[in-house]
């Protein structure tokens, strides 16, 4: 008889933060848009608007909490 590898779980909060694309990218909100926005450029405020395609490195990282996408 076999012994079954246990399942692996995914990480509840990736799994509210991130999304994957047909693609394979990993698409996300951008930081430091939640509070104290008086403080922030106009500009930075504009250019975080909408989600942002997360860099390759960071797939990386966020493939490991999210095995199962």
């Amino acid at each position: 008889m076999e012994e079954k590898v246990p399942k692996l779980k995914t990480k509840s909060a990736a799994k509210k933060r991130f999304n994957f694309t047909a693609s394979g990218m990993i698409i996300a909100q951008p930081a430091f848009r939640r509070h104290n926005l008086r403080k922030r450029s106009q500009k930075m405020k504009r250019q975080s608007r909408g989600t942002m395609v997360l860099s390759c490195y960071d797939i990386q990282n966020i493939v490991r909490y999210m095995p199962y996408k």
